[in-house]
Order: C-alpha cells, then sequence, then structure tokens
C-alpha cells in the first residue's frame, strides 16, 4: 500500500500508535503479531518475560489500534488490527524491520518451537476423535469431490469475507482461502479451535482467523459477510433454524449462505453413536429456514454414496444448499405463528 492511499488519522491518533510501539518489547510483539495471532501464553514463552508484563505491553498496543484481542475462554489471542489507520501504520512499521536482525531472528525461531509444541497437542485432541470422523466420511461420497462441488456453485469471484459457523478442523477455510480475502472460523471448543489453527498455520494461511464463540450468538457484526457457511453443523442442533438466522445476521446485502448436510437418512445409530441429534434435512425444511431468515434458496446439489455395497448399514448423501440475502427477514414471532 502506497502511502497516499492510508486513511488518515488525527495527530493525537498517530503520537499514541507512534509511542506505543516505540518501546522494545513492543516492537517485537508487533513483528511476532505479523506472523499471525497468538496467545499471550506463546507470547511469554516465546520473549522469556512474566506474563503480567507482557499483558500491560498488549494492553497498550491494543488501546493504540495497533493489535486487537479476541477473548477464547480464560485465554485471550491478540493480533494486528484488520482496519483503521493504526493497523495500517502497524503495518507499515512491521514491514520495515529488519528481518536479519538478531533478537527478531530469534524471536521467530522461538515462535516455530511454539508452533510446533501447539501441533503436537492439537494433534493427539484431534487422534482421540479421528476414528469417529472416519467412520463418517466411509458412508459418504468423496470430500475432495464435495469440496470442488462447493467451490463450483459458490463461483470464481473473489469475497472479501467468509464466515465458518462451527468451523472445527478449519478445513472450509482452508478450501476457500485461495478466493478470499480475508476467513474468519467460529467455533465453541477452545480444544478444536487449536487444532485449526495449528493446520491453518501449517498451510501458512494467514488471511483465516478464528474466534471462539456459539453458532446461536457469533461474536461478529451484521452485515459483514461476503459468504457464510456452515458444514456439517446443523444435524448437531437442538435448533438448526435458529443457526441459520443467525447465519443471515451476517451476511452482506446480497450476501450469500452456503449449508452443506446430510439428506434425510435413518441411520439412527448416529444419534448414539456420534450425538447427532437430526437425521438429515429436506429442501424444504432448509429452504422455510433460509425463507424466514431473509434468504432465498438459489441452488441445491446432492452428492450420493459412491458405493451402494454397504446396504446393511446404509449410505448417507450430502446435500448443499446455496442461498442469497433478501433482505426480507420475516419476524420469528410471525414465522412461529404460521408454523
Amino acid at each position: 500500500m502506497r502511502i497516499d492511499e492510508m486513511l488518515p488519522i488525527s495527530t493525537d491518533g498517530l503520537l499514541n500508535a507512534l509511542r506505543a510501539a516505540g518501546e522494545p518489547t513492543r516492537l517485537r510483539l508487533l513483528a511476532l503479531l505479523a506472523e499471525g495471532e497468538r496467545s499471550v501464553k506463546d507470547l511469554t514463552d516465546i520473549l522469556g518475560q512474566s506474563q503480567p508484563r507482557i499483558s500491560r505491553h498488549l494492553k497498550l498496543l491494543a488501546e493504540s489500534g495497533l493489535i486487537t484481542r479476541f477473548a477464547e475462554g480464560s485465554w485471550a489471542f491478540y493480533r494486528i488490527a484488520d482496519a483503521g489507520p493504526a493497523g495500517e501504520i502497524c503495518r507499515e512499521i512491521v514491514a520495515r524491520l529488519d528481518r536479519s536482525d538478531p533478537v527478531l531472528a530469534r524471536d521467530r525461531a522461538r515462535l516455530e518451537a511454539v508452533r510446533r509444541a501447539n501441533a503436537e497437542v492439537a494433534a493427539r485432541y484431534f487422534s482421540a476423535y479421528a476414528s469417529r470422523w472416519d467412520q463418517i466420511r466411509s458412508l459418504h461420497a468423496n470430500e475432495q469431490k464435495i469440496e470442488a462441488g462447493l467451490l463450483q456453485l459458490v463461483g470464481e469471484d473473489k469475497l472479501g469475507l467468509v464466515v465458518d459457523l462451527g468451523t472445527g478442523t478449519g478445513r472450509m477455510l482452508e478450501v476457500f482461502a485461495p478466493h478470499t480475502e480475508r476467513s474468519i472460523g467460529v467455533d465453541v471448543s477452545h480444544d478444536m479451535l487449536s487444532y485449526a489453527r495449528s493446520r491453518l498455520e501449517r498451510e501458512g494461511l494467514r488471511n483465516c482467523q478464528l474466534r471462539q464463540g456459539d453458532i446461536y450468538n457469533p461474536p461478529l457484526e451484521d452485515g459483514i459477510a461476503d459468504l457464510v457457511v456452515i458444514h456439517q453443523v446443523l444435524h448437531y442442533l437442538q435448533d438448526p433454524d435458529r443457526a441459520i438466522s443467525e447465519a443471515s445476521r451476517l451476511l452482506k446485502p446480497g450476501g450469500r449462505l452456503l449449508v452443506v448436510d446430510f439428506a434425510p437418512h435413518g441411520l439412527e445409530f448416529l444419534r448414539a453413536d456420534q450425538a447427532h441429534l437430526r437425521l438429515g434435512f429436506s429442501r424444504k425444511q432448509i429452504a422455510d429456514w433460509m425463507k424466514a431468515a431473509g434468504v432465498e434458496l438459489s441452488g441445491q446439489v446432492d452428492f450420493p454414496p459412491e458405493h451402494t455395497d454397504f446396504a446393511e448399514i446404509g449410505r448417507l448423501t450430502v446435500s448443499v444448499w446455496l442461498g442469497t440475502d433478501t433482505g426480507q427477514r420475516i419476524p420469528r414471532g410471525a414465522s412461529e405463528e404460521a408454523a
């Protein structure tokens, strides 16, 4: 970005930003956050300073607008501000740092050690649940085929912001990363977010972020997303219609909602073995819920199972529904009376 393209900032704002950045430890913190969002614990381990001291530095940087803070349960994560003049100044400062500086080089080496340690913890968590997901995957079409279908349905135009609700392993963020300027994954599980964060870091996907939050109350502003994805989440929910309603709240005018889940099926064992609350969804169910949320169903693609030699346990058809925001949300009371 050229200097003449940067957002204007007040004299006081500029002085606050420069004062906040103009200290050795805080400058090191900014350099580390330029590599991706980090927890207070990570930064404490890397810099070898006490948690209260690091927290004070981070508080000053956040108050100046250079970085932003996101809570994740009892944890807190920080990243360079995505928007605003102070965030632009921060990125400009970091870009001018000499990466060969011995102090910064040592910090990056320690960062890699922290990343490896976090990845090992996340891998242990994932391996404990991998067999469950492997069982589900064995019942439906190849995931690569489904993912290619998602991209084809959404189209090739570059997206501004993609939000993935119930992001789980972060796979949808990874799939859409080359096609979006920025992506945010939301999940309620800290352990799952740790795994997703490790995965995204391994792939070098710096345009992807993660936030802890409830799918019924995502910690995001209204009207910010070009595309919201709900991938294989609805069948776990007591109120899938509420999740669709919350997803629609995040859409820009004309934004799109992508829902991926199972078509109706009779595999009752999934309730007990996999904690599924819903055995699939029909086109009418999804279309009605989208309509109540101000979204018009504009496309559906089904992916039937590729093999039919498992009749004794049954198979699953994956359905993909794409809706477009109309801005005509039905008041919740009215939709309930109509139902």
